[in-house]
């Protein structure tokens, strides 16, 4: 653990929301920001939110003549109630001003210093390109749309009973996770659901809470106490974060009306022994993972049209900023996130909500295996879903003796007739095999029951749909045989799900049949092998970081989970059994909230890490976890299923600090182009190289080295000794094999993995393990892709002629090919520009004058142009703007989009085939000077021929060194040329590039 601290953030650029940098950008050495396609992005009227240079109160550590540090000191809690907090808030507030009065007709919403400094401003396409370049202006993210991913779990996880962690470790359900708060971000709460109930009085932790509480609770604004809510000493804070249109039926107030909230907090916290019921049906008495904590509501995810709910990207920034502010311990958010960029603005304040000393659990996502996972970022605790071992299940009967089970809630229904929904649609009635709403023909469905194929139409929705045409039942089959686990749901008429197999065995039951009939058994509950991998649940390897941190980081039961719910959305039911991983998170934020109310002085990384490091690998029959009939691995589980009875006394921790947090940001290339200044003063941290209890490498070639830091949390001395299971087809070492560390005392050690036989390109996965004399084991997964080849990154040469060598290293036998896209001359245009008057550029109706100037450039077929300025051709103080075009065939101009930042380095590359105008716009100079703007234009495509290799061809061995020659002539003096070599193996498949530079 670093400790080295921040200082006040530096000034940085980073104009769109969304970088990606494509090889003709590298070529051109381009730092512009630019959309995925590579292509300059367009503003466009909307809403944004800002980005402020100055470091938010969170992180603040001094470094402002006049300003104390406001960050937490090591091991305590941010307290936003301290005087020179807000001396530092007005400062940062007049940084505000001073941004807001470059665009003062803009709508602010919403302003943001605690763990994000900015705001959120409805901005016409002029005033967010004049935002972005504006002094002070770090980032300017559109707002975007978000979707939440959606007993007997605490019997599972050992939670209850005599020696259950809730009887262990504070004396009884009453008491577990007494002085905590957590903060829920979701749809809202329904308070009169006994799992919200007040507790008994007094309360043995209230001097705690109060200690910490600065929270709120607002009622709502509606002036009904049917819509609105009250809080008690169960639920004491609740706010609310309204989008710009409501939809008929939600409430303008903490109240929820999807159900998804009120299911996600009672999972975390909701109160113990509370009965259970759906359409009369016990389901047994639920309780959340810490019964005794306290929750705080963020209503930040607003009901749609389609029954689902969506949030705003600002309003969750907003949210994250006012439970840092309120004081809540742990914060849960349920909600989707990106798959590939790390540095959002929801994981911007959650990296500094956890440097205030705050445990965010984020679910995984629900879009299955493939590199799907989102949240890939260290400071957060990412949950996959799995199984908890008891479902309930109906068997369906049919008139042929036939039988099969399925998951259902069903009191029972006698024999009845059965038809296939694709046999009584209504014509024009909408898809009658997923039976759409309104599209079953009433006079053919009329006392049957129904066989409905799953898929688009919500599988409640199915039932509602036979229901209203008259139907008893329903029979909800998988049509894909690979996608094929069933789910618990709470219909409004006898159902059952079934798999694909036995959908199969029905439909044809049905089509062979003069007169099909089937009965449904009363549901029963029956116990199973768990945990299981549900199919919905994202995996890896992550995309973000280039597969160099493992996620998810654990999981945790996420299918089938009976919970409180809100009535309008769910049939007028207050609980219903509901799946998702945004199921699963809720437990680990619960279960981290017990953990933390037995050690209040624990990081939440050291939470986290502590979860994570005594998790499971196999299930409760001692086989491998399970994902869809094979062995689960690391991808699909993280470190493993949730063991909290071993997580208060995990022996050793992996912690880490905001200072590794960007330093890993600054190595996986996403801060270096917004932070330039910050990177280069505190370093860029290869991502393998996080201190984290896991490892991942995404691609290596023979060996490689990382190393971790430990630290002693046990209250006595203890040697550990390391244990290994290497990743098949390598070698795995630790060093030193052994560690003697006092309570509190760190110690590094190096880990390495070598290949040996293991495939190439494809993951291998294993584990070490310290372990000591009193019982502790403390484990971590190792997950790593043996690579084909290592090149250099770039090389420069120069003169009209000569040569220079390229080595690398191979990790494979056979041979290895180079071939040359280019060189290619970098033309530079010489533009006189003066008198900038730092005026808006009109995009709708470009024009020259004295500060703006166009080159016209057509880039051929096949190739990559690229176009940009540098900050070393100018004084500095210069501020260059390029705005981009398309040259139609009549002469006019399409408006593609600007790099306009706040320095002269500017650039974006665009697609061949194409004619384009560039204009160039001196926005500033020094003392207002004129300047002789020099925009650099590169069209790379094909072998030119004046770069030649000496060995375009060569035989190669696993770990042996090459070099490869390349020779040049024929350039013209005084240019710079540019190229590319690309590797590749006898099979054609690419292995690596290396960016070729000469300066004839």
């Amino acid at each position: 653990m670093s400790s080295k601290t921040l200082p006040g953030r530096k000034p940085a650029l980073l104009t769109f929301a969304t970088a990606a940098v494509t090889a003709a950008a590298v070529l051109s050495g381009g730092t512009a920001a630019l959309a995925e396609n590579g292509a300059p992005e367009q503003f466009s009227a909307g809403r944004y939110i800002v980005e402020l240079s100055a470091e938010p109160v969170a992180t603040y550590n001094g470094g402002v003549k006049g300003f104390s540090a406001t960050q937490a000191e090591e091991g305590e809690r941010l307290d936003t109630g301290l005087a020179k907090v807000d001396r530092y808030r007005d400062y940062l507030a007049d940084l505000r001003g001073d941004a807001l009065a470059e665009v003062p007709g803009a709508e602010v919403l919403r302003t943001y210093d605690t763990v994000f400094n900015g705001f959120t401003a409805e901005l016409s396409g002029e005033e967010a390109l004049a935002l972005s370049k504006a002094p002070g202006v770090v980032s300017v993210f559109p707002d975007e749309e978000l979707k939440a991913d959606t007993v007997t779990t605490p019997d599972f996880l050992g939670l209850t009973g005599s020696g259950g962690v809730w009887e262990r470790q504070y004396g009884g359900d009453e008491h577990a996770g007494e002085g905590v708060i957590v903060g829920i971000l979701d749809s809202g709460v329904w308070p009169e659901n006994p799992s919200f109930g007040a507790l008994p009085e007094p309360r043995p932790d209230q001097d705690v809470i109060d200690g910490k509480w600065n929270g709120t609770c607002d009622t709502g604004a509606t002036g009904d106490p049917a819509k609105d809510i009250e809080c008690n000493n169960k639920v004491i804070g609740a706010r609310y974060y309204p989008p710009a249109v409501i939809q008929p039926g939600d409430f303008l107030s903490p109240r929820d009306h999807n159900g998804h909230g009120s299911h996600v907090g009672s999972t975390a916290a909701g109160n113990h022994g509370v009965e259970a019921t759906v359409f009369g049906k016990s389901l047994g008495k639920i309780s959340g993972m810490a019964p005794a904590a306290r929750l705080a509501y963020y209503k930040i995810c607003w009901t749609t049209a389609d029954g689902g709910c969506t949030v705003s990207s600002a309003n969750a920034v907003a949210a994250i900023e006012d439970a840092v502010n309120d004081g809540v311990d742990v914060i849960n958010y349920s909600i989707s996130g990106s798959t590939n960029v790390a540095f959002t603005p929801q994981q911007q304040a959650y990296f500094n909500a956890a440097a205030a000393g705050v445990f965010v659990a984020n679910s995984a996502g629900n879009s299955g295996p493939g590199s799907t996972v989102a949240h890939n970022t260290p400071w957060v605790t990412t949950v996959a879903a799995s199984t908890h071992g008891r479902v309930s299940e109906s068997t369906v009967t049919l008139g042929n003796g036939a039988t099969f089970k399925g998951a259902s809630l069903t009191a029972g229904l006698p024999s009845a007739p059965v038809v296939a929904s694709k046999n009584i649609g209504l014509p024009g009635g909408g898809n009658a095999e997923l039976c759409a709403v309104g599209s079953l023909d009433p006079a053919k469905a009329a006392g049957k029951i129904v066989a409905c194929a799953r898929g688009t139409v919500s599988r409640v929705d199915k039932g509602k749909a036979v229901l209203a045409a008259g139907g008893v039942g329903m029979i909800l089959y998988n049509p894909d045989p690979a996608s094929d686990d069933v789910v618990l749901d709470a219909h409004v008429l006898p159902a059952v799900h079934v798999k694909a197999a036995a959908g199969s065995a029905l439909l044809a039951y049905i089509a062979g049949t003069a007169t099909p009939t089937a009965s449904l058994s009363s549901a029963v509950p029956s116990m199973v092998p768990a945990p299981e991998m549900a199919a919905f649940s994202s995996a890896g390897p992550a995309l973000a970081a280039g597969g160099d941190l493992l996620k998810p980081d654990i999981t945790a039961p996420g299918v089938d989970v009976y919970a409180a719910v809100a009535p309008p959305n769910n049939n007028g039911q207050m609980f219903g059994p509901n799946s998702g991983t945004s199921m699963s998170s809720p437990h680990i934020a619960g279960l981290a909230a017990l953990v933390i109310g037995k050690h209040p002085d624990w990081s939440p990384m050291a939470v986290k890490s502590s979860l994570m490091t005594t998790a499971t690998q196999t299930d409760n029959a001692g086989r491998p976890i399970q994902r869809g009939g094979h062995d689960a691995t690391a991808f699909d589980y993280g470190a493993g299923h949730v063991n909290v009875g071993k997580a208060f006394d995990p022996g050793l921790v992996y912690d880490s600090d905001a200072v590794d947090w960007l330093r890993w940001g600054c190595g996986i290339g996403e801060l270096a182009p917004r932070f330039p200044e910050l990177c280069a003063e505190f370093g860029a941290l290869d991502p393998t190289q996080m201190n984290y209890p896991s490892i991942a490498i995404g691609n290596f070639v023979r060996s490689e080295t990382v190393t971790r830091t430990v630290t002693n949390v046990a209250n006595q001395t203890s040697t550990y000794f390391a244990t290994t299971d290497a990743p098949e087809g390598t070698k795995l070492t630790v060093s030193p094999q052994s560690l003697t560390l006092r309570p509190g005392q760190s110690a590094s050690f190096k880990v390495t993995i070598t290949r040996t036989t293991a495939p190439l390109g494809a993951y291998t996965e294993g584990s070490y393990t310290w372990r000591d004399m009193r019982g502790h084991a403390v484990r971590s997964p190792v997950v790593v892709k043996p690579g084909a080849l290592s090149a250099p990154k770039s090389v420069e040469g120069s003169g009209s002629s000569g040569s220079l060598n390229l080595n690398g290293v191979s990790g494979y036998t056979g041979t290895l090919s180079a071939t040359v896209t280019g060189l290619a001359p970098v033309v530079t245009t010489p533009l006189a520009l003066s008198n900038p008057d730092g005026s808006n550029f009109p995009t709708g109706a470009p024009a020259e004058n004295a500060h703006v100037k166009k080159v016209e450039t057509a880039v051929p077929a096949g190739a990559t142009g690229s176009f940009n300025t540098y900050d070393a051709d100018y004084a500095s103080g210069t501020d260059l703007d390029l705005f981009f075009y398309r040259k139609n065939a009549n002469g006019s101009l399409t408006y593609l989009g600007a790099s306009a930042g706040t320095t002269a380095q500017e650039g974006a590359t665009l697609p061949g085939g194409a004619t384009y105008v560039v204009y160039v716009d001196l926005f500033a100079s020094p003392s207002n000077l004129p300047v002789t703007a020099k925009l650099h234009t590169l069209a790379l495509g094909g072998d030119a021929g004046n770069l030649v290799m000496s060995r375009p061809s060569q035989p190669v061995k696993v770990d042996q060194a090459y070099t490869l020659t390349g020779t040049w002539s024929g350039l013209t003096a005084g240019l710079e040329y540019r190229g590319i070599v690309t590797y590749r193996d006898a099979t054609g498949a690419v292995l690596g590039t290396t960016t070729v530079v000469i300066r004839a």
